[in-house]
């Protein structure tokens, strides 16, 4: 908890030391994801071992973010504010809503007129219910599971507009998402691996 009070301090102070810039950015954004579960654990994920879950499980996800600030310190990364609601299909269980807010910083890399970004948020998860590849993974490590958790939103995309040079869909982007709920190894409600991590495909549009 201490670690998401410092990240907001840290994005506000930096949103008042680049407010005088923000006129030649888009403030907004909206993303449309869709994903599945995963047995792979984060650091497998993002080492590219990805197992498929025995369970079909599902999440439908819709995310809206403000822009904070752009280009820090003169680098090529904006910070924006960002909040989504998600529904989770639970196969054979009862479905499961959840809402996630977080601070994400995006890294853009610009070549051959196009565009690609690198993106990581940290923040806070909530779900209606102990999501079903929660419930296996806590039972499988004798752990706890918990409706409230940190969460990680990791993504790589590109701009659709750019690489096609069809100029309306500039800031069109489409990428690959990873959602990730977990303890922070038991410093929230102690739970140690009773966590989630959903590979998505999404659409997002920066107006």
């Amino acid at each position: 908890m201490k670690k998401i009070l410092l990240l907001l301090l840290f994005t506000s102070a930096l949103f008042a030391q680049s407010n005088l810039q923000k006129d030649a950015k888009n403030d907004y954004s909206l993303r449309f994801a869709y994903g599945k579960s995963t047995s792979s654990d984060l650091g497998n994920v993002i080492s590219g071992q990805i197992h498929s879950d025995i369970a079909k499980l599902y999440v439908y996800n819709i995310d809206g973010g403000y822009l904070l600030a752009p280009d820090i310190f003169d680098m090529p990364i904006d910070i924006y504010a960002k909040g989504g609601l998600s529904y989770y299909d639970e196969g054979d269980k009862p479905n499961a809503y959840g809402t996630d807010i977080y601070i994400k910083a995006y890294y853009n890399l610009d070549f051959l007129k196009n565009r690609v970004r690198f993106g990581f948020g940290e923040g806070l998860s909530y779900t209606t219910k102990t999501l079903r590849t929660e419930s296996n993974d806590a039972q499988a490590n004798n752990d706890n599971t918990s409706k409230f958790l940190n969460y990680l939103d990791i993504s790589v995309d590109f701009d659709l507009g750019k690489l096609v040079r069809y100029k309306p869909l500039n800031e069109t982007y489409v990428g690959f998402l990873l959602k990730h709920r977990s303890g922070i190894f038991g410093l929230i409600n102690n739970v140690k691996h009773g966590g989630s991590n959903y590979n998505s495909i999404y659409i997002e549009k920066n107006f």
